[in-house]
């Protein structure tokens, strides 16, 4: 009878235990208290990058130089030489830009699961990272070299190569949003360009007895991402291309798993 009771207990207690759970994970994180996952995000912007400009001289992060980049290679048809060749670092930019607003859209998800809830930012960037694994399978199986001696000789050429561009591009895009749409002073945790002028411009720059968040929050994005620029290129040296974009695929699953542990936001706020 005792067991049956216990049973009955159980059978009456897991409907409540779901309940509780997904209310867990679909409440919206604090912004204020995520400062460790949004760093890792900065951090992995270097990582990457460091990665990716290596061997190609693209950035699968910072788009602004890819759009203009292409936007010579159509100035060339008009030079007055007519070189209507498709040259091999305009394909890669191109390659890594189209692949960056396709991870960037799937960032959209967000919005039906609600942008700053622990499920979304966990599960984004989980798929952030099967991105960033099949870019270290791509380059693997590419048996491309890792470093590049000039731009005129780029280390990644062939197909798998593009492969690898393609999805380190579009897990930089889906961090992107992701990163914005949490709405803290890291931004988009992608593009520092506007993070050094904010920082610039910062009222409150130079007030250093005290803790200032506009000004203190910009300088850990900033520092993060320069950390994960060097210690990337140092792994690339010492491991190649495929095994440095492994580790990144632990980091950004260690980052996943972390988001379920942001503290939720103060119902007073």
């Amino acid at each position: 009878m005792s067991d049956r009771q216990n049973l009955e207990n159980l059978n009456d207690s897991i409907p409540s235990m779901f309940t509780s759970f997904r209310k867990y994970i679909f409440t919206d994180v604090d912004g204020e208290r995520s400062t460790i996952p949004l760093c890792a995000y900065c951090f992995m912007t270097g990582f990457i990058d460091a990665v990716c400009f290596s061997a190609i001289f693209v950035w699968c992060a910072f788009q602004t130089g890819n759009n203009i980049q292409l936007a010579l290679a159509l100035a060339r048809l008009f030079n007055g030489q007519h070189d209507y060749s498709f040259h091999l670092a305009d394909r890669q930019a191109l390659c890594s830009l189209i692949t960056f607003i396709f991870g960037a859209f799937i960032g959209r998800i967000g919005d039906r699961m609600g942008c700053k809830t622990r499920a979304w930012l966990s599960l984004g960037t989980f798929i952030q990272t099967l991105f960033t694994m099949a870019a270290a399978i791509a380059i693997w199986k590419s048996g491309q070299a890792s470093v590049a001696d000039q731009r005129s000789n780029p280390a990644w050429t062939n197909a798998l190569s593009f492969v690898c561009v393609g999805f380190m591009s579009a897990s930089m895009g889906l961090q992107g949003i992701m990163g914005k749409r949490t709405n803290t002073q890291f931004t988009t945790t992608v593009v520092l360009t506007t993070t050094w002028c904010e920082l610039m411009a910062d009222p409150k720059l130079f007030e250093f007895r005290k803790i200032v968040i506009s000004r203190d929050y910009k300088i850990l994005a900033i520092g993060s991402l320069f950390l994960g620029g060097f210690l990337g290129r140092a792994l690339l040296d010492a491991i190649g291309s495929a095994g440095t974009l492994g580790v990144a695929t632990g980091l950004r699953f260690i980052i996943s798993i972390w988001w379920l542990f942001v503290p939720a936001k103060d119902p007073k706020q």
